[in-house]
């Protein structure tokens, strides 16, 4: 069935107009409450595909891996789809090689190993995680506003805000992180919330690294806005994508408090039209977004047209009710959004990328491993740990072996592990930061209802082959004299394992029952 044009005899264009030029697909809904009201009775007519299970349920082996068919159906009913639309042609054009495992909103997994490729991530496989669509908006068209608790309420346009003689520039080497990176580990463990927006099954990789040129925002407030009010403790961010909650519809709005923003001269938090070196990608924000280093990559506003200073945390609900940290015991039966915290700053973390969970290592007595190690909050990865034993014994990652530090990025790594043993083996990571935190132990130790920051020691199960031990070697001497390979290690060997002298001389020299005294 065609879907609506009209809500009582009016066109939903006329209704939900895009009231700038060259702003497609962007919706006012903030400054027309009105309208957010038209919205939400069209949403209460309307019947929604369910969201989809994938937690009690394998994952799809498809890319994209989700559908978020909920979400276009969404805005679909309010004669949006062209939005749905401009926002996979943008997935196609800027992202096609990533792992697309929410296609709309659009959710892309950087590969592992793109991710590994140098300290900067590049911007075609930098992760993306956004909550609506793609807005596409002409830089030459675009005005930034900033009002609330301000001295002086300004409008500015990017030449404006590009004027380096008013606002000095400033270049800053961020990683962002998704507070749901490695929430597969939970996922897989203990399920939880499934949201409705999809709490997205991620892996190791969404997260990221790039060197974003802009203005700090606190300049920009001390020489446009000539300060902020005594009152002011917050900077709400709005962005120009369209976010829907429980039958409502907004702007996607998140906040940062003030103390944020006026931290080390003020490049904590920056208002960014750079990404390594280039105009930033539509996906990633064009023609301006907040970078709010350390903080969860939510707070990093894509899209940004208007900042408000408040008296309080905005009360939006990616800030109030969305993002929440609860204790173990809160689930289904008795959460509220009162009984979480809102995640802010991001902890330690780290991750094993090579080699991969499950694979079968050859080996002659040392095991190569790499990932990242990351801390948010202005601390920096300081030490990594690597435990080839579940985390009894641990070596560390020598300086030499990882990149250089900043005060608001990860760390890459490497190390070579000694390994004796063979079968199946446990390695897990660790990471102290510059403050002297490190991560949980396991994953239930910080297992959550909305399954946020998955910042345990992360775990991999490796197959040890020694070929220092004389009869692996002959083994895999035997495999490779007969053009065969011993993986996969499940696959059943097609010839005895040993001939039948070999046999009887170990049988006889140690039999398996013991001798009869009669």
């Amino acid at each position: 069935m065609a879907a609506a044009t009209t809500f009582e005899g009016v066109p939903l264009s006329q209704l939900f107009p895009e009231e700038k030029l060259r702003w497609r697909g962007y919706i006012e809904w903030e400054d027309n409450p009105a309208r957010k009201e038209i919205a939400k009775r069209i949403l209460a007519t309307k019947e929604f595909t369910p969201s989809p299970e994938f937690q009690l349920e394998p994952l799809p082996k498809t890319n994209p891996v989700l559908i978020g068919y909920r979400w276009k159906e969404y805005h679909e009913a309010l004669g949006l789809k062209r939005i749905v639309d401009f926002s996979w042609e943008t997935v196609q054009k800027e992202k096609p090689d990533m792992i697309h495992l929410l296609d709309f909103p659009y959710n892309g997994e950087t590969p592992s190993k793109a991710l590994m490729e140098g300290k900067l991530t590049d911007n075609k496989y930098h992760f993306v995680r956004n909550h609506g669509g793609v807005p596409d908006i002409d830089e030459d068209a675009f005005e930034l506003e900033i009002g609330g608790l301000v001295n002086t309420p300004v409008k500015m346009t990017m030449k404006e805000l590009k004027d380096a003689s008013r606002f000095p520039q400033k270049e800053v080497t961020v990683t962002l992180q998704c507070s749901g990176t490695r929430r597969i580990e939970q996922i897989q463990e203990y399920p939880g919330d499934g949201d409705e927006l999809i709490n997205a099954p991620w892996g190791e990789g969404a997260i990221g690294t790039a060197v974003y040129r802009g203005v700090p925002l606190k300049k920009v407030l001390k020489h446009a806005c000539g300060g902020l009010k005594p009152e002011a403790r917050h900077l709400e961010f709005i962005g120009a994508d369209t976010y829907f909650k429980k039958g409502h519809v907004f702007n996607y709005a998140v906040s940062a408090p003030w103390r944020k923003v006026r931290n080390q001269g003020g490049e904590e938090v920056l208002l960014a039209w750079e990404m390594n070196g280039k105009p930033l990608p539509k996906i990633h924000g064009f023609p301006l977004r907040v970078i709010v280093t350390g903080m969860i990559g939510a707070r990093s506003t894509k899209w940004l047209y208007k900042i408000n200073a408040l008296a309080e945390p905005s009360l939006a609900p990616v800030q109030s009710q969305e993002y929440l940290y609860y204790t173990s015991q809160i689930g289904k039966q008795n959460v509220k959004y009162s009984n979480g915290f809102s995640i802010q700053n991001m902890p330690v973390s780290s991750a094993i990328i090579f080699p991969k969970d499950k694979e079968v290592i050859i080996h002659d007595g040392h095991i190569e491993l790499s990932g990242w190690a990351y801390s948010g909050g202005g601390n920096w990865p300081e030490r990594v740990e690597v435990s080839p034993d579940g985390g009894h014994v641990w070596y560390q990652v020598d300086q030499a072996d990882m990149t250089e530090k900043h005060y608001h990025a990860w760390r890459i790594w490497k190390i070579s592990v000694p390994v004796d043993a063979e079968g199946w083996i446990e390695f897990c990571a660790r990471t102290w930061d510059s403050s002297n935190n490190t991560e949980p132990t396991f994953v239930r130790s910080a297992w959550n209802w909305d399954l946020h920051v998955t910042s345990s020691c992360h775990r991999i199960k490796l197959y040890s082959m020694n070929r220092t031990r004389p009869e692996t070697k002959a083994r895999l001497e035997l495999y490779a004299s007969r053009g065969e390979s011993i993986t996969p290690i499940t696959k059943p060997t097609e010839y005895g394992l040993e001939d039948m002298d070999e046999y009887l001389a170990k049988m006889r020299a140690f039999p398996r029952e013991p001798k009869t005294d009669y």
